[in-house]
């Protein structure tokens, strides 16, 4: 039986953690630190306490309580909703069995179809962040080095400017053009170079495409934003020490931009691996992406504890990814956030 004493922790915890920020802004002080303005001071008692307050109930109202909420909705069994809180509604770690070896109570056999699904979609988001990687480091690097103030801004207008348009609309547009009788097909038969319509869509080639062309904003920026405060002199310096440019680019600027690129790979994972718009418009017909398998399982098997364990079996995935890539980087997670 769930019990109350937990669901009344949960509720306090938001206010308990603000008395603690309030307490800890108020009465902190830093050994053998010269005195300053502390946060209080700097923005005054009104201003403070309802930054935290906000920040705070963000934090625990769209984050902790939904993920808590998740996690604990996976250990417990389908019941309808008269037998939830009863005697039959017990911990259980069937839904992540299920995952595994499916519906049958042997562990026998897997469950290839779900397991395939994840494999597939945690490893095309690898290959999607790389191949973003690739595309926007040259971009960013142009634009944060070597763009002049005006064709900065047309850059990043030109960047911006395809993302005013809903996502769903962006994918179908990318369907369009990749179709059999899309402008791609039509341009490579015009020129000769095919003889018959490529399938664009069932290789999946439409699917990468549309997930690249997905996150390749949030990519841009955060490589720009960390190639923007490097200082110039240094490239310079190399360059006239007769550095070549890859030289320059493997030891002077990715070690220096390598919090930009873990929150550039962190972003683009993520956003790919929870991608749904995507893999239902653009996938081919053998093509089973996690997420929709995920929003199967809520909404069309109405089976939430099981599609909770899914979700958070993709929450630690991710979650291993950005812990992964950090330390591949010799980043704390502190640093991407600079």
């Amino acid at each position: 039986m769930r019990s109350s004493l937990a669901l009344s922790l949960c509720l306090l915890l938001p206010f308990l953690v603000t008395a603690i920020l309030l307490a800890g802004g108020l009465f902190r002080r830093q050994p053998n630190a010269s005195p300053g303005p502390g946060f209080f001071r700097r923005n005054g008692p009104a201003v403070s306490i309802y930054l935290v307050i906000a920040v705070s109930a963000w934090v625990f109202l769209t984050i902790v309580f939904p993920q808590i909420a998740m996690i604990d909705l996976s250990f417990h069994p389908n019941l309808p909703p008269k037998k939830i809180g009863g005697p039959e509604d017990v911990f259980t770690l069937e839904n992540y069995r299920y995952f595994v070896f499916g519906p049958v109570s042997s562990t026998g056999s897997l469950n290839t179809l779900h397991l395939g699904a994840y494999a597939a979609t945690i490893t095309a988001s690898v290959a999607v962040t790389a191949l973003n990687f690739i595309l926007c480091y040259p971009i960013a690097f142009y634009m944060a080095q070597s763009a002049l103030p005006r064709a900065l801004r047309r850059l990043i207008i030109l960047l911006i400017l395809p993302y005013w348009i809903n996502e769903v609309l962006r994918v179908f547009a990318v369907r369009l053009l990749l179709s059999d009788a899309g402008i791609v097909n039509r341009m490579l038969l015009a020129t000769g170079l095919v003889g018959t319509p490529v399938d664009f869509i069932g290789n999946n080639v439409g699917l990468y495409w549309g997930l690249s062309y997905t996150c390749i904003l949030t990519m841009v920026f955060t490589l720009y934003n960390a190639l923007e405060s490097l200082d110039k002199s240094q490239i310079e310096a190399a360059r006239d020490l007769g550095a070549p440019w890859w030289h320059v680019h493997m030891f002077i600027v990715m070690p220096y931009a390598k919090p930009g690129i873990a929150s550039g790979c962190a972003l683009t994972f993520m956003s790919c691996v929870g991608s749904i718009a995507a893999p239902l418009v653009l996938g081919g017909p053998r093509t089973l992406w996690f997420t929709p398998v995920i929003y199967d399982r809520f909404y069309q098997a109405l089976n939430w504890p099981l599609g909770a364990a899914y979700a958070v079996i993709l929450l630690v995935s991710c979650t291993v990814f950005v812990l992964l890539s950090l330390r591949i980087l010799g980043l704390k997670l502190g640093q991407i956030a600079r």
